[in-house]
């Protein structure tokens, strides 16, 4: 088991405005030879600050994609984001949040410490910044010591530990995570899971996370957002009805068991549409 992350409670984001996301009819198309390729359709999703957010659907359809919308990696070919008061350019220049993708995408010849400080480099912040801020954001999620070893010396859980205290570095007030635990092994995961949830308590920072995972969604969200099948739509927002301060134990609860069958009720009509 990995050692829990320690609070850093002086950290916490700063109040912002109301909505951290703000998503109207938005569209995506790709061009194609033969025919185009809806992937989103008339989406429309209000995120407030300090919610914890999971997007859910069948593969391919479009969860990935909307991500990359509200990150600016991804073009609307119709509607809009907002993305703190700001378009996806803006905040993306701003630095207004992080990104944690499916695979831990670290470079194998920089050790853990280097990895961590690359943004902070990149931002040309003096050296001695660049390293204290990434010895914190390690030692945030219990990396501490493990700074000079290299990516290929730890284990998948760990990488991508490395890579969520890299989106951390700059403090964003928004975590987008795109299946970060999906690759993992249950026991690696269950624990990344009890972890994550304890920061977002900690911090409360805006969380949005892209999963496959009926169980993860569940345990991990105060709102569950399930798509359709492409084209990609938003086909019911959930509540969740569990207490903010969540356990794994919580796992075997009825309001937990209740949701679950909600929510794979939820995608089957979502499929059959």
């Amino acid at each position: 088991m990995n050692a829990p992350l320690p609070a850093h409670p002086q950290s916490a984001p700063a109040l912002g405005p109301a909505l951290a996301v703000e998503v109207r009819n938005a569209q995506v198309i790709y061009a194609a030879d033969d025919a185009p390729v809806h992937a989103l359709e008339n989406i429309n999703l209000s995120i407030k600050q300090g919610e914890f957010v999971a997007l859910i659907g069948p593969s391919g359809c479009g969860k990935t994609t909307l991500l990359r919308v509200i990150a600016d990696l991804e073009p609307l070919t119709g509607g809009s984001v907002l993305v703190n008061g700001m378009t996806p350019r803006e905040a993306r220049l701003a630095r207004a949040y992080g990104y944690v993708f499916q695979a831990p995408a670290l470079f194998a010849w920089r050790t853990v410490l280097a990895n961590v400080m690359l943004p902070l480099e990149i931002q040309k912040r003096p050296r001695a910044e660049c390293e204290r801020i990434a010895r914190q954001q390690l030692e945030r999620v219990g990396l501490a010591g493990f700074e000079r070893k290299y990516p290929w010396q730890l284990s998948g859980g760990m990488q991508q530990r490395v890579s969520i205290a890299r989106a951390l570095g700059f403090e964003p007030r928004i975590l987008m995570m795109d299946e970060p635990f999906g690759a993992l092994d249950e026991i690696t995961r269950d624990d990344l899971n009890e972890q994550l949830q304890e920061l977002w308590q900690r911090e409360r920072r805006t969380i949005v996370f892209v999963t496959h995972s009926i169980a993860e969604a569940v345990y991990l969200s105060t709102r569950i957002v399930v798509m359709s099948p492409r084209p990609g739509r938003v086909v019911r927002v959930l509540e969740s009805p569990l207490p903010e301060e969540r356990h794994l134990g919580l796992r075997d609860s009825a309001d937990f068991i209740a949701l679950a069958h909600t929510l794979r009720e939820a995608l089957a009509d979502g499929h059959a549409r």
